[in-house]
C-alpha cells in the first residue's frame, strides 16, 4: 500500500500548523454548565494538541502558530515547552488576545464548549514570520482546516504546502472543522478542495469529510463510496482517513478500502479524542508500521483519551498505551 514511508533523520519528527489556545475544562463532571465550581486550564488547539500527543509518545515536534504578548500568551508556551514541544517557531503579536476555548464535560454525549476567537493570534501569522523556515527539517506537516478559515494564517498555510512539496516532506490535513470559525458555511470545502492537490494524507469525521467534499448529509455508504471515488481522482491525496468514533475508523487509498476497529470503552470526554488518533497515526507511520496498524494504533490512542479528564493533558505515552493494551489483552 502507498503513502508515507520514514526518511532521512531530520531536527524534528513533526510540525503542527494552526490555531493554539488556552483550554479551561470543567472539573466537575456531569453538571450542567451554569452549575460549573471550577475548572483547569492547560494548552488547546487541535494542531497544539497534537503535538503534544506525538510528543508524549516520543516524537519530536515543534508547532507553527502565534500568541499573545501577555500572561495568557505566557502560560501557552510555558506548558507546551513542559510538554516537549518546540516553540521556536511561535511568534508573539502586539494588539492580539490568545484564543481561549471554556468546556463542559456531561458525559456520554454532551460536551457543551464555548470558543473565545475574537482577534485570536495564530490568524495573524503572515509569510514573513517563515521566510527562514526549513520545511527540510520535519519528516511530516500537519495542517489544520480551521487556519484556512481567516487572517493572513491561509496564506502561510499555502506558502507552508507548497514548501513542503517541494521538500518532499508529506503533509498531513487534520479536517478540524469549526463552523463558527467560518463566514459562511460553504467557505471551509471551498477551501480545503483548493488545497488539496498539496496534501498527502486527510484525516476527518463523517460531518468534516461531508462539508470538506461539499456532498451534505449523506448516508454513511454514500459517503464512503464518494470518499472512495475522490481518492482515485489525479491530484488528490493518497489516503483518506475516515473517523467513525466508537467504530474505529476507515482507511481508503487509491487500491484498497480497510475498516479498522476501535477498541470498546466507557466514554467519560470526547474532546481531544480525534487529536490523540492523528498524533498516533503519524506515530505509527513513522515507526515504518503499515498503514492499518497506524490507524489501530490511532484508534487506541483515542480510545484511552475518551476514558479521561481533561483534552492536551489526557494524551497518552507509549508506556501507558503498551500497559492499557496489554492488561485489555487488545492488539494493534
Amino acid at each position: 500500500m502507498g503513502g508515507i514511508a520514514p526518511v532521512m533523520m531530520t531536527a524534528w519528527d513533526l510540525l503542527t500548523v494552526g490555531r493554539v489556545g488556552m483550554d479551561l475544562f470543567a472539573e466537575q463532571v456531569g453538571v450542567p454548565f451554569a452549575q460549573i465550581d471550577s475548572f483547569v486550564a492547560h494548552v488547546g488547539g487541535s494542531p497544539a494538541n497534537i503535538a503534544v500527543a506525538a510528543s508524549r509518545l516520543g516524537l519530536k515536534t515543534a508547532v507553527l502558530t502565534a500568541v499573545s504578548p501577555d500572561p495568557v500568551g505566557d502560560f501557552v508556551l510555558t506548558t507546551l515547552n513542559r510538554e516537549g514541544v518546540d516553540t521556536r517557531f511561535v511568534q508573539r503579536k502586539p494588539g492580539t488576545r490568545t484564543g481561549l476555548a471554556v468546556l463542559g464535560v456531561q458525559p456520554p454525549d454532551h460536551f457543551p464548549l464555548v470558543f473565545y476567537r475574537d482577534n485570536p493570534a495564530d490568524i495573524h501569522l503572515v509569510p514573513a514570520d517563515i521566510q527562514t523556515l526549513s520545511l527540510a527539517d520535519f519528516q511530516i506537516v500537519l495542517l489544520s482546516g480551521t487556519a484556512l478559515s481567516r487572517g493572513t494564517m491561509r496564506d502561510v498555510v499555502w506558502i507552508v504546502a507548497e514548501k513542503a512539496r517541494q521538500a518532499n516532506v508529506p503533509v498531513f490535513l487534520d479536517l478540524d472543522l469549526r463552523p463558527d470559525q467560518w463566514s459562511h458555511p460553504a467557505a471551509f470545502g471551498l477551501n480545503i478542495r483548493r488545497l488539496l492537490p498539496l496534501v498527502d494524507v486527510v484525516i476527518g469525521t463523517e460531518a468534516e469529510m461531508a462539508a470538506a467534499l461539499a456532498v451534505g448529509t449523506v448516508a454513511p455508504e454514500a459517503l464512503l463510496a464518494l470518499v472512495e471515488e475522490w481518492v482515485k481522482r489525479p491530484f488528490s491525496p493518497d489516503v483518506f482517513i475516515l473517523k467513525l468514533g466508537a467504530q474505529g475508523a476507515v482507511l481508503l487509498t487509491p487500491t484498497a478500502v480497510i475498516s479498522v476497529p476501535g477498541f470498546p470503552v466507557t466514554v467519560l470526554n470526547t474532546v481531544g479524542a480525534g487529536d490523540a488518533f492523528a498524533g498516533g497515526v503519524i506515530y505509527g507511520r513513522l515507526q515504518g508500521w503499515s498503514w492499518p496498524e497506524s490507524v489501530r494504533f490511532g484508534n487506541a490512542c483515542g480510545a484511552l483519551v475518551v476514558t479521561r479528564h481533561g483534552c492536551a493533558a489526557a494524551m497518552p505515552t507509549r508506556e501507558e498505551l503498551d500497559k492499557w493494551i496489554g492488561e485489555n489483552k487488545w492488539s494493534i
